[in-house]
């Protein structure tokens, strides 16, 4: 069983859960990658679950324990190897032992460590400190980093040869913008998961300007930066249904909400209830710009796209936002555009732009 985290139909979780059934029940090592907050912990624990192994999953953070003590952490040692060392103590290799093994942040482990660590993995034995005789394992190993390796690999920062050793089934976790289209479904799971723990009372909804929001916002805090999201709205918004503004408003900026505000809100966003219209090129051109990630998934679910179309008319949306924020300025414009002001000039001859003011 997959954990809830690591739900969703998106091209790439499909992929990642085929890797994770291929890999589970094997002694591979596997090499998992991806952003801060996207799963990495997850999907060591499924690979775990799915193994068959009769042992327990032993995790420890690399960069969370000082260098010094990192050593004594993974290897164990024995008694007197140190001051205060007053009894021998085994390490989480030999934790795992007949389990699993799960290094996250590998990245961060200091150089002299790496080293050991490449003996212990081919000798699949390890010496505690102040020991000198090996003790035999028996583990799967699962490592994992947010970091690019090869490019600490050309920095010095990492040996190559153990790069090479860990990366033998690499898994890449895809960041929550490359997979917008599974936000529904994780957050439902996310509610699930926060009723259980917290223990609090009746759960929010988000309507579909919420959802388009979630959609549009970067996340760089991955599936963890939106659990605390959807935990935050349980706190904030418990039982009601909750608007695209009040996820800019109230959850993506934490800020209390206010009750007259709120009614506000909804009387004008009922008042022209009474007739339906068809979206005006306005609407369509005002609507939020998704992040470019979000087309990666673009044909697993519509045939084609007008690209030069489309591209022209995020043009012409951004450069109208810009000399609507510079109040027609257009050396104003040109500089929140990133673009020359004679490029801007061009484009907005090209495109029929007019300026506000000159």
């Amino acid at each position: 069983m997959v954990e809830s985290e690591l739900v969703g139909q998106s091209a790439a979780m499909r992929d990642v859960r085929k890797l994770i059934d291929i890999a589970a029940p094997t002694k591979t090592t596997i090499l998992v990658q991806g952003e801060t907050g996207t799963g990495k912990e997850l999907v060591a624990r499924s690979i775990h679950k799915l193994s068959g192994r009769k042992g327990d999953l032993v995790s420890i953070n690399c960069s969370a324990i000082p260098a010094e003590l990192l050593e004594s952490e993974l290897f164990g040692y024995e008694k007197g190897a140190f001051t205060g060392a007053e009894k021998m103590r085994q390490g989480r290799f030999e934790m795992a032992s007949g389990g699993t093994l799960f290094l996250d942040e590998i990245g961060d482990m200091p150089l002299p460590l790496q080293a050991k660590l490449l003996r212990a993995i081919e000798n699949h034995a390890v010496q505690r400190v102040g020991g000198g005789k090996d003790i035999p394992i028996d583990l799967r190993l699962v490592c994992a980093t947010h970091q690019n390796i090869e490019s600490d690999i050309d920095a010095g920062k990492f040996r190559a040869d153990l790069f090479y050793r860990i990366n033998v089934f690499p898994i890449k976790l895809p960041n929550l913008a490359e997979r917008s289209v599974d936000i529904p479904k994780i957050i439902l799971e996310l509610k699930k998961l926060i009723k259980k723990q917290l223990d609090c009372g009746p759960l929010p909804d988000f309507d579909d300007s919420a959802i388009q929001e979630f959609s549009r916002y970067p996340w760089p805090g991955n599936v963890r930066e939106l659990r605390n999201l959807v935990e935050r709205a349980c706190l904030l918004f418990p039982g009601k249904v909750v608007s695209g503004k009040q996820v800019q408003d109230h959850l993506l900026r934490l800020k209390a909400p206010d009750p007259v505000a709120e009614q506000d809100a909804l009387w004008e966003a009922t008042a022209d209830l009474a007739g339906t219209t068809s979206a005006s090129t306005d609407d369509i051109e005002s609507a939020p710009l998704p992040h470019p990630a979000h087309y990666k998934d673009w044909f697993a679910y519509f045939d084609s796209i007008d690209l030069r179309r489309h591209l022209q008319d995020v043009e012409i949306v951004l450069i109208e936002a810009a000399l609507e924020k510079s109040n027609g300025m257009v050396s104003l414009a040109a500089d929140s555009l990133k673009l020359r002001r004679t490029t801007l000039i061009e484009k907005m001859k090209k495109f029929l732009i007019q300026k506000t003011i000159v």
